[in-house]
């Protein structure tokens, strides 16, 4: 059942920065578009790793409480993939338990468009480029980069 979003902190993150889409990029960009969608196809049901802004997104949705009115936090997916990646990628949000259920996959088109729509406040992404993009596009967002930390599941200080 759709629930509003209006009074909620939106974030928006792309899906290469929730999980770590490498493998199939490197697919995409050796072998071509019909390749890497026969490669997503047959990979459909194999989780993804993590990627550099899960630790984030996770720490941001346990703020959220068990009810409806107890949610302060959303996250939604933009992603220039397609919709053969976004199977995969809501097969391993699912196995993270990650509770988001909106996205737009644009198939390498531009997914900023639909910031306002989401009533997004924020964009991560691991791309540099896409986060100067947003920015001059208007819209507040930053860049997620690798590190060493190793977040600490049974930690569950916000």
């Amino acid at each position: 059942m759709p629930y509003q979003i209006e009074d909620k902190f939106v974030t928006a993150v792309a899906s290469s920065a929730l999980f770590d889409l490498t493998e199939s990029d490197s697919v995409f960009r050796t072998r071509g578009e019909d390749e890497y969608r026969q490669y997503q196809r047959e990979h459909e049901t194999d989780v993804l790793n993590t990627g550099v802004a899960f630790p984030l997104i996770k720490r941001l949705l346990s703020m959220n409480g068990a009810t409806a009115e107890d949610q302060p936090v959303e996250v939604v997916l933009l992603s220039r993939n397609d919709p053969d990646t976004g199977l995969r990628v809501f097969k391993s949000i699912e196995h993270y338990k990650l509770p988001i259920s909106r996205a737009v996959f644009v198939a390498g088109r531009n997914p900023f468009q639909y910031m306002e729509a989401f009533n997004a406040s924020l964009f991560l992404s691991g791309n540099p480029a896409d986060v100067k993009e947003a920015v001059e596009r208007g819209f507040p967002a930053g860049c997620i980069y690798p590190t060493d930390f190793i977040d600490d599941d049974e930690d569950h200080w916000i």
